[in-house]
């Protein structure tokens, strides 16, 4: 903004001096006042031109001899304008200077504005950097605060954890003692039971079922009644599905096992028929008939083979 204001100022001067040169140049008439004038300023001007003397006047000729007769009045000389260009001239420098000083004032003022404005934004880009710096520091000193803190709480929930596992542990270690004393002592109690039956069964008992000439020891025996075979497969076989016809009477062969409430926990062909199709048929009505019958004794046998023909 300076630069251009000073080449404005610069373009004026040089107008002005054109102006003063052209104003001063076309009068060609001699002057016939003498005027001077002073321009006070710091840009050089030119001067305005010499003042030149008046031609003598022709010589007069000389007198007829004539009466004399009365001479007329010389004609007075016309008084020269006043030239005002100087003036005008001097008061366009002076409002010229003014409006430069103006401007200068005004760039002046602008220039310290700027100033004024660029230090106001250092200082309070320096104010929010130091706020950041701040506020970052009182960050780092929450965060270390609140890690020191979850590392505190961390370490007494890890004794806490350590205490009631021990305790824990401890009350397993007696739950196992107790367990232990109770299993050795039912071992105990079987073991006697086990000597007290072995022990009748050495001196015999008033109360056993077997016959005159038998050689167990048991009160009674422990084998399926005679019939209790034939309540099975009656139980069995109308559950059996068999659509197609049958060569002869081939005989299946089936291993049943089974729980004491007389639940059928498993079953298997030991002996074929040589038909496929019966043993799979006899194999899904054991699975259909799902509980046993128990024995007359109230028991189910835990292991029973039969046999199944499809004639019989």
């Amino acid at each position: 903004g300076m630069g251009r204001a000073w080449g404005v100022a610069g373009a004026a001067h040089l107008a002005l001096f054109l102006a003063l040169g052209l104003a001063t140049a076309w009068k060609t008439q001699p002057q016939t006042l003498q005027a001077e004038a002073e321009l006070w300023s710091a840009v050089p001007q030119a001067a305005a031109p010499r003042l030149q003397e008046p031609p003598p006047p022709p010589p007069e000729p000389e007198p007829q001899r004539e009466p004399p007769k009365p001479s007329k009045p010389p004609r007075p000389t016309p008084e020269p304008e006043p030239d005002n260009s100087l003036r005008d001239a001097q008061i366009a420098l002076e409002k010229k200077k003014l409006e430069d000083q103006k401007k200068k004032e005004a760039a002046e003022r602008q220039r310290k504005a700027l100033e004024k404005k660029k230090k106001e934004a250092e200082e309070k880009a320096e104010k929010e950097k130091a706020e950041k710096e701040k506020a970052a520091k009182d960050k780092a000193a929450r965060d270390k605060a609140a890690q020191e803190k979850a590392a505190q709480e961390k370490k007494e929930l890890d004794k806490k954890k350590a205490a009631e596992k021990t305790k824990a542990d401890e009350k397993k270690r007696q739950q196992e003692q107790a367990q232990k004393a109770k299993q050795d002592k039912e071992d105990e109690a079987r073991a006697d039971a086990m000597r007290q039956e072995n022990l009748q069964r050495m001196q015999g008992m008033a109360g056993a079922s077997g016959g005159p000439n038998a050689t167990g020891t048991a009160l009674k025996s422990s084998g399926p009644s005679a019939s209790y075979a034939g309540r099975l497969v009656g139980r069995i076989k109308p559950n059996i599905t068999y659509p197609g016809e049958v060569v002869g009477n081939p005989r299946a062969e089936v291993e049943v096992r089974v729980a004491p409430d007389g639940t059928i926990t498993s079953r298997r062909i030991v002996q074929s028929s040589g038909n496929k199709a019966w043993d799979d048929a006899v194999l899904r009505a054991i699975d259909k008939t799902e509980i046993l019958p128990k024995d007359t004794d109230g028991r189910v046998p835990p292991l029973i083979v039969l046999g199944f023909r499809p004639l019989d």
